[in-house]
C-alpha cells in the first residue's frame, strides 16, 4: 500500500508541474527568461542594461541580456562571433559592422542623444562673456563658429576677458573628448567640428578631409590622452577631475539629475551644431534584431530608456514628459541646434586618423 501510495504521489506531483507549466504558458505569464542575448554594446548604455528594473522587463519578455562594452569604433576590430548583436552609440559605425557581417537594412535604433558639453560654471561664464556662449540659467548654448576661432589661434583661457578670477582656468581651451579613433562621441566631435568649418559642407572625400584636417589635429592633439569612453570622462567630470569642458552625452546628464545626484557646479552646452548619437542595433542573429525591435516598440523599455536619460525614436513627448523638472539644465526641444551630416564611415575613420596623426597624409 505505501508502494501504490508513492506513485501516486508522485503522479500527482508531475501532473502538478505539468499543470503549472501549462498554467503559467496559458496565462501569458513570461516572467522568466527563455533566452540568453549576447551584444557588444557602448559604454554609455552599461548601467541602462544593468539596471535591475531593465533585467526586469526583458526578462518579462523571455530574454536574458549578457553584455561587454567597447569603444563604438573598436568594434569593427573585435570577433563578433557568437555574439547576438553589436550596439554601437551611432548610424555610421553601425552601418560598418552591418556591411561587415551582412545584417539585414534597416536596423533598429531605438533611441537617441545628443552630445553636449558639460562645463565647470565660471568655465561658462567665461566662454558667454567672450562671446564663445549664451547662457541660460544652469544651460546654455556654444557657439561652435567662435569656438572654433579660438581653437585655430590657440586660444588661452588666460587671454579671456574675466578668467583672471578663476585659479582653475589656465592653459590652452580646449574641450576633452574621447578618442575618435575608437569612440562614437570623439568622431562625431569631429564631424560637426569640420562640418561647421568648412562652411557648411560635409566632408565627402579625401579634398573634404583635407580642407579641416590641420584644424582638427589641433582639436585633438591639444588634449594629450584621451578617455577610451564617454562613460570614464563624464565620471571623471562628476567627481570633480579633469577639463573643465567635456565632451559627452545629454543622456548621461539626464540620467544623472533623475537619479538625484546633482552637480552643483554643472553648466550644460549645446553646441549651437551638433550631431545626434543614433543608438543603433546591428543584429548578428535572428534573436539580435528581436531584440532590437523590442527596445524599440516595447512601452515599458521605452520609459526605462527615458529614464536612463535617452530620447526614444519617434515620440518626443515621453522624454518632455520625464525631464520637466530638470529644464534649467535640458533644452528638451533643442531649440537653436542644427544637426550637422554625419560623413560615412570611411571619410569619418580617415578624419579621425589625420587628426590623430598630424594632419598627414
Amino acid at each position: 500500500m505505501r508502494r501504490i501510495a508513492g506513485i501516486l504521489l508522485g503522479v500527482l506531483l508531475i501532473g502538478g508541474v505539468v499543470a503549472a507549466v501549462v498554467a503559467g504558458r496559458g496565462s501569458g505569464d513570461t516572467s522568466t527568461a527563455t533566452k540568453t542575448v549576447r551584444g557588444v554594446i557602448g559604454s554609455e548604455k552599461a548601467e541602462f542594461f544593468a539596471d535591475p528594473a531593465v533585467v526586469k522587463a526583458l526578462a518579462a519578455r523571455g530574454y536574458t541580456v549578457r553584455t561587454e562594452t567597447s569603444g563604438s569604433w573598436a568594434m569593427e576590430q573585435l570577433a563578433l562571433k557568437g555574439y547576438d548583436f553589436a550596439f554601437p552609440s551611432s548610424q555610421a559605425p553601425a552601418d560598418a559592422l552591418a556591411a561587415k557581417y551582412h545584417a539585414r537594412q534597416p536596423l533598429p535604433r531605438p533611441f537617441y542623444s545628443p552630445l553636449v558639453v558639460v562645463a565647470r560654471r565660471s568655465a561658462a561664464q567665461v566662454l558667454a562673456a567672450n562671446g564663445l556662449a549664451a547662457l541660460d540659467h544652469g544651460r546654455g548654448t556654444l557657439r561652435m563658429a567662435a569656438y572654433l576661432d579660438a581653437a585655430r589661434h590657440d586660444r588661452t583661457w588666460q587671454q579671456l576677458e574675466g578668467a583672471s578670477a578663476h585659479t582653475e582656468l589656465t592653459g590652452t581651451l580646449y574641450i576633452a573628448t574621447t578618442d575618435p579613433e575608437t569612440s562614437n562621441s570623439g568622431a562625431l566631435y569631429l564631424a560637426a567640428a569640420s562640418y561647421v568649418a568648412g562652411g557648411g559642407r560635409v566632408a565627402a572625400d579625401d579634398a573634404g578631409v583635407d580642407r579641416t584636417a590641420p584644424l582638427m589635429h589641433k582639436l585633438i592633439s591639444v588634449q594629450g590622452a584621451q578617455q577610451p569612453s564617454s562613460d570614464a570622462a563624464f565620471r571623471d567630470f562628476v567627481s570633480g577631475a579633469g577639463n573643465p569642458l567635456v565632451l559627452v552625452y545629454e543622456s548621461q546628464v539626464a540620467a544623472l539629475l533623475h537619479d538625484g545626484h546633482g552637480v552643483d557646479d554643472l553648466t550644460v552646452l549645446y553646441p549651437d551644431t551638433t550631431a545626434n548619437s543614433d543608438h543603433t542595433v546591428v543584429p548578428l542573429t535572428r534573436a539580435g534584431r528581436d531584440l532590437g525591435e523590442l527596445l524599440s516598440t516595447d512601452p515599458a523599455l521605452r520609459r526605462l530608456a527615458v529614464r536612463h536619460g535617452f530620447r526614444p525614436q519617434g515620440d518626443t513627448a515621453e522624454f518632455t514628459a520625464a525631464t520637466a523638472a530638470y529644464t534649467s539644465y535640458l533644452n528638451q526641444k533643442l531649440t537653436g541646434v542644427r544637426q550637422a551630416p554625419v560623413p560615412t564611415s570611411a571619410v569619418l575613420h580617415e578624419m579621425a586618423r589625420r587628426a590623430r596623426n598630424q594632419g598627414e597624409n
